[in-house]
């Protein structure tokens, strides 16, 4: 892509509406705009990072055996009724009437939905276990939206429901879940700590919040030192019911935990271990056994031919959140600093003489050969001086910068900057072409 073709609406100064490192770095880097209080339009460089988020999450569920589908984000009233959650939930839910004057809801979450379609596609025991889940836009009426994408109105979320038999094997999906949420966490650079955490209006008795630890996070977080090293579960086997409920144990006899599901003794039990910071929820896992199920009467038949009623667990994942709990986690003074898994564009072509014929032509060079090789690169054609160009790059955070002068080109060799790191090589062409495409 050319930069001098793209939409990249950068702001030089930091607006004064943004709190937060992230959302700053969002609206000063052209990712986002804010049209309404807590309701963000994604502008193309905010929506390239959301797709790869998007594709990691759709990766690891499906790794994990769960089915994607969509629904509708407008709902009936009556479903959560059934459930007995219309009135329960709260002002954050969006409630509106048709010209028919029916009552019905923009999605919060969507239990009751899943269930009924759940009950009109299985009969048997033989259609479970089953983990149906979608990517889709939320609504919850936040009372104070602020934070930008970390506290909005409106977000992108995955939300997947798991049916099971008997509660060992609702609690394998549940563990199938915990861990692909690791995995998917560590896929984006992000060190995720699953803690103990309350359930809230989804109900049930078991679940954990998946924090990231950051100054700006509302959530309170309480945990042993030891989550502070990386866990590696890419060797995990999640169909081995055993091995991953041992897996699991062992992740967790480390204790972690949010503000509601402090446990006094174990937190005295690690003494000097114990450590407080504030932390962002990018994920949640809930069991809840049969609360929709039953309430919905819904029921399977069972191998003996008599009725059993399905056991639930749902799981959520911050799709939107995570751009900036991303960023909150990968940043420095001059910008964003996105992983290689997420970043929009892999490399920041920047030519710094666009009148210099051997800068153009090997720029077009470069350009042409990199994408013909599946390399995503934002070209900077711009007529501008070199210094702005160098803070759009940094600002944006691409993982790599190739920079071409006419100094360089008269010695044969470009630059290669990492943005993690700041280190700079020159080397030749066909050698930077060769380290972008390793």
């Amino acid at each position: 892509m050319r930069l001098s073709r793209y939409f990249l609406p950068i702001l030089k100064e930091t607006p004064g509406e943004a709190q937060v490192v992230s959302h700053q770095l969002m609206l000063r880097a052209g990712m986002i705009r804010q049209t309404a209080a807590g309701i963000y339009a994604f502008l193309p460089l905010g929506l390239r990072v959301l797709a790869k988020i998007e594709g990691i999450v759709r990766e690891e569920m499906d790794r994990a055996g769960a089915i994607e589908v969509l629904m509708p984000t407008i709902q009936s009233a009556d479903l959560w009724r059934q459930s007995g959650r219309y009135e329960a939930y709260g002002p954050e839910m969006l409630r509106i009437k048709d010209r028919h004057d029916r009552e019905m809801l923009f999605s919060p979450t969507a239990e009751e939905l899943f269930t009924v379609i759940f009950q009109n596609g299985a009969k048997s025991y033989r259609d479970l276990p089953r983990n149906l889940y979608q990517i889709q836009w939320k609504f919850r009426d936040e009372v104070r939206p602020r934070f930008g994408l970390m506290r909005g109105r409106e977000f992108l979320m995955k939300d997947a429901y798991s049916f099971d038999l008997d509660f060992a094997a609702a609690k394998h999906s549940y563990n199938r879940m915990f861990i692909a949420y690791m995995r998917t966490f560590a896929r984006m650079g992000l060190d995720a700590i699953p803690m103990q955490a309350d359930t809230g209006p989804i109900g049930g008795d078991l679940s954990h919040e998946f924090i990231v630890l950051a100054p700006t996070g509302e959530s309170d977080a309480f945990y042993d030192e030891a989550w502070l090293a990386a866990r590696d579960t890419s060797a995990v086997d999640a169909d081995d019911a055993d091995a991953l409920e041992h897996s699991i144990s062992g992740l967790n006899t480390d204790y972690a935990a949010t503000d509601e599901k402090r446990d006094l003794a174990a937190e005295a039990a690690a003494g000097d271990r114990l450590k407080t910071s504030k932390g962002i929820e990018v994920g949640q896992v809930f069991y809840f056994g049969d609360k929709y199920t039953k309430a919905m009467g819904v029921t399977v038949q069972g191998s003996d031919g008599q009725p059993v009623t399905p056991l639930m667990g749902s799981y959520g994942i911050g799709v939107s959140r995570l751009l900036g709990a991303i960023i909150e986690a990968r940043h420095d003074a001059s910008g964003i600093v996105w992983p290689d898994a997420v970043a929009p564009f892999k490399v920041a072509l920047i030519n710094l003489r666009v009148d210099d014929a051997a800068c153009l032509a090997a720029c077009e060079g470069l350009y042409a050969e990199l994408t013909a090789n599946g390399v995503e690169v934002l070209y900077d054609d711009r007529d501008e001086r070199g210094g702005p160009k160098f803070a759009t790059a940094d600002l944006i955070g691409l993982p790599w910068q190739l920079v071409v002068g006419p100094k360089g080109i008269a010695n044969g060799v470009v630059e290669l900057k990492r943005r993690a790191t700041g280190e700079k090589t020159e080397l030749p062409m066909a050698d930077a072409v060769a380290r972008l495409l390793a």
